[in-house]
């Protein structure tokens, strides 16, 4: 089974997003919009989801049953409560949910239960970004614990010798994105046929920034016999045209009940002019209730400018954008995450997949691009049950 299509290291062709380029002009309006309406959001969507299901109730290994339980996991939450028990069916399914809610837990846990049942099992994870990719190899690695299940972790920016050598040893689980999983398809490491089980996360995602025909070329080298599983916070008519080619019969699954989280209180920061803005944010960096502050810049030159200045104000802060290593990040992430830091300015690279624990403010400096991009910045807080702030600078 030749694969010639995935020669080479090309990116797609649309791949390079434009970034820099400046919001429409609406965007303001968008979210001034959203934030008057909110307190009607939360009336309309507060309603408790009462679960069908604990984790007992599944047909899930037992080993990986006290994984769940080490982990300090209780209950599922409502997307982990409706498709998991499909998943352990071998079901096709497309899973709507915003960000936050444990759809990593909802593909995971029973794609181990069906690698623990049969070892011969491949399953391929597919993510848009190598910081998602990351988190959700974290996650695997505390469900897998004492499984000797392995994972490779297939990412663009890291040893790529490393990887191959990793490739050549005995793993289960390829977690990656896809321009370097096309990258080991074509140097024949990574044989499609083998793999029985695909997950396409935050598939919106990686048709935004372009992975369009990387997908459908990778989905099509896969055996026709497969479980398929999808998951999305929107399902744009691109979306479901994949769905309608690659998928059978696959049940649908939705538990976005708003566009905004409610547990994110939102509100809009008039600015007049450069000084003011800057002058108003390190007035609320020296808050006590700022413990934790993921701060939005639009492009990579003004997220470092605006770093620096925080820093030579005092301010324990890092940065992360396209243009840094995937170690700098990492490292930036990482010292975040263990309050090392607690101001993390970033691009729109941060907006969607990271899971950092407490966030308790998300500023926009800069206006988001749109909408969506609105909603995900201010989906890295609030995130579970926990509350959280979101502030949008508008001159």
């Amino acid at each position: 089974m030749k694969h010639k299509s995935f020669g080479g290291r090309r990116k797609p062709s649309n791949f390079r997003r434009k970034r820099n380029s400046k919001p429409k002009k609406n965007v303001g309006s968008d979210i001034q919009i959203l934030v008057d309406n909110q307190s009607h959001h939360v009336a309309a969507t507060a309603q408790e989801y009462v679960c069908k299901h604990k984790f007992d109730d599944f047909k899930l290994s037992p080993k990986i049953k006290l994984n769940i339980a080490i982990k300090g996991y209780k209950h599922p939450t409502p997307i982990q409560d409706q498709t998991i028990p499909f998943a352990l069916g071998g079901k096709d399914m497309v899973g709507i949910a915003n960000t936050g809610t444990g759809k990593t837990a909802a593909f995971l846990l029973p794609l181990l239960n069906k690698v623990l049942a049969d070892r011969n099992q491949k399953v391929l994870i597919l993510a848009p970004t190598r910081e998602l990719a990351f988190q959700i190899e974290d996650e695997f690695k505390s469900f897998a614990n004492n499984l000797s299940i392995r994972s490779v972790l297939c990412i663009g920016g890291m040893s790529m010798n490393t990887q191959i050598y990793q490739l050549k040893k005995n793993f289960n689980f390829i977690i990656g994105t896809p321009g370097r999983v096309k990258d080991m398809i074509g140097r024949r490491l990574i044989k499609l046929e083998q793999y029985a089980s695909v997950v396409l996360d935050e598939i919106d995602r990686m048709l935004d920034i372009g992975f369009i025909k990387d997908i459908r070329e990778i989905l099509s080298g896969l055996p026709a016999r497969r479980q398929s599983l999808f998951f999305s916070a929107t399902v744009s008519a691109e979306i479901e045209e994949l769905i309608n080619q690659f998928l059978k019969n696959p049940i649908k699954i939705s538990v976005v009940s708003r566009e905004t989280a409610v547990n994110v209180q939102q509100k809009v920061i008039k600015v007049s002019g450069r000084d003011d803005k800057i002058n108003m944010l390190k007035g609320f960096l020296v808050e006590e209730a700022f413990e934790k502050v993921l701060v939005f810049g639009r492009t990579k030159y003004g997220v470092d400018k605006l770093c620096r200045v925080l820093e030579k104000g005092g301010f324990k802060v890092d940065s992360i954008h396209g243009n840094k290593s995937q170690r700098q990040r990492q490292r930036a992430l990482d010292r975040f995450k263990k309050a090392s830091t607690n101001v993390l300015v970033a691009t729109d690279v941060a907006a969607r997949g990271l899971d950092i624990d407490n966030v308790t403010h998300v500023i926009n400096y800069d206006l988001p691009e749109s909408r969506e991009d609105y909603i995900h910045r201010i989906g890295r807080t609030g995130r579970g049950e926990k509350k959280g702030t979101a502030l949008t600078f508008i001159s």
